[in-house]
This record gives C-alpha cells, structure tokens and sequence, in this order.
C-alpha cells in the first residue's frame, strides 16, 4: 500500500530533525574540546613555572634534592624582621582599605547611585598611575606628618590602600549587588536600628565572603609588593626576598615558593568559608517558617 502524502511528510520531517541534531552535536564536540584544550594550555603556563621553582629550590649543593634551602630561610639574617614588617602592613591596610571602602560604598548605593560610575572610574586609576607617581603624591600629601608615620614604613600601609582599592573594590562591589541591601537596611531603621547597627550588624555579616575575599587580595597584594617599598628604600618581605636572591639564589626561590602556597591557603580558607556560609544559608532558607 502507497504511502500517503502525510506519512511521507512526517518521515521528512523527522529526517529533517535528525540531520540538524547531527551538526549541533559534532559542535559541541568541537567546543568541548577546544574549551579543554584552552584550559590544558592554561594549566601548562601557571604549572610549568610553578614545578620548576619548586624543583630549583630543593637542589642541594651535591646536586641532589633536599630541604636545606627552605632550613636555611630562618637562619639568613633579616628575615623575621622583615616578615613582620610586610605582615604588619597587611594588616594596617586590610583596616584600612575596608574601613574606607564599606561605608562608602554602602552609602553610594543607598543615597548616590549615580555616584557609582564616579567612584569606579577612581578605583581603577590606580592601575595606570605608575608607582613612582603615587609614591611622590602620598609624600607631598604626608608633608608635615608626624614623624612616627612619614619616618617609619607605616607610611607604606597609605600607597597599598591606594594599590588595593580596585581589587577589594571590585570584592566588595560583587558582595553588594548579591544582596538587597535597601530592603535589609530598611528592616533595620524599622526595628529601631542606627546607622552603626545598620552597618556591623546588617551590612557585614552579609558581606561576609565579599569582605574576606577583599581581605585575601589586599594581603596577598601587600606581601608581594616590591616597588614602592624599594623607592622608600624600607625593607619589606619582598625587598628581602630580592636581596636574598644576590647571594642565596635557592633560599629565595624557596621562600618565594612558600609565599605562594601561603596565598593558595588563603584562597582555600576563604572558599571554604563562604561555601560553608552558602551551606547554612540554604539550609536555614529551607526551614518552613512556623
């Protein structure tokens, strides 16, 4: 029996759709592979590098490999002092960069959002003002300061705010638009709440993952800045580190591979803060309400 002209068609028809899953598939083939491939290359370029610091800094002098670089880090002359100096520092400007940029930019996005562009645009300055530049401005500025702050490395803690703000900048900016910071501050004026609570007790506990990432990047900023300190001719851990290098070639690469282990801790530390806050939130958002 002949087919009719609806069965013919319908055949067509899902000839048709056969043929046009087959090209989408292969391309998804093609993207999936050029997405590993890009990543592979990408992982080839920061791993590289990394393996053969490490394995630069664990040759001995026998040329076999042992740990003598990294016993010799405490021993080389300088180093705690400088250590504590970058870390104090750290520190310093971790306060510093979030007391300036929280209220701030709690306040822009509650009462001047058409200052958000302005203040952006400033964040972003410090990426092509050179070092030497804000140096000779922070100077000029400080003039007349005390001597415990323009004659010690605390004025240093002042250039890495300006350094830090746009990354923290940008931390904290993503860590305010994931949450309805008018309706959260709103509730709180409602209860009673002044600005101070708003602040300690609405804004930062949900800027929680936000804050601690900006804190991450302004620490790891301040332990790996070099050139300022240097045209301040203060000794801070890089400075040090570079001065190693002259004499102690293994010593330094070893203490430069710690560092950046350091660093991977803090970003493994605050990614499992922030998921374990993502865990409780969701939990406590699943609790039917009585």
């Amino acid at each position: 029996m002949p087919a009719g002209p609806g069965r013919v068609t319908g055949e067509r028809a899902r000839r048709g759709r056969a043929g046009g899953r087959r090209p989408r598939a292969a391309a998804a083939v093609r993207s999936s592979a050029w997405r590993w491939a890009v990543l592979l290359l990408a992982a080839l370029y920061f791993l590289l590098p990394m393996a053969a610091s490490l394995e630069f800094s664990l040759r001995d002098r026998d040329g076999g490999y042992s740990l003598e670089s990294y016993r010799a880090i405490v021993d080389e002359p300088g180093f705690a002092s400088a250590l504590w100096t970058s870390v104090k520092l750290g520190l310093i400007t971790v306060a510093l960069t979030i007391g300036l940029l929280v209220p701030t930019m709690t306040l822009v996005h509650l009462r001047f959002p058409w200052l958000r562009r302005v203040i952006e645009t400033i964040t972003v300055l410090p990426l092509v003002i050179p070092p030497v530049v804000l140096v000779i401005g922070v100077l000029g500025a400080f003039e007349g300061a005390p001597n415990w702050l323009i004659g010690s490395p605390t004025i240093l803690a002042f250039e890495y705010v300006i350094l830090a703000m746009p990354f923290a900048y940008r931390s904290l900016d993503a860590g305010i638009g994931a949450i309805d910071l008018r309706t959260l501050v709103e509730a709180s004026r409602s209860l009673g709440g002044g600005w101070a609570t708003e602040l300690f007790r609405v804004v930062l506990p949900n800027l929680r993952g936000a804050v601690l990432g900006a804190c991450v990047l302004t620490l790891a900023l301040v332990l790996g800045e070099f050139a300022m300190a240097s045209l301040l001719l203060w000794s801070t851990f890089p400075t040090w580190v570079v001065q190693v290098a002259g004499t102690q070639a293994g010593v330094s690469v070893a203490v430069s591979v710690l560092s950046l282990f350091l660093t991977w801790a803090l970003l493994m530390l605050l990614m499992f803060l922030g998921d374990r806050r993502g865990r409780r939130s969701t939990f406590l958002g699943g609790v039917p309400g009585g």
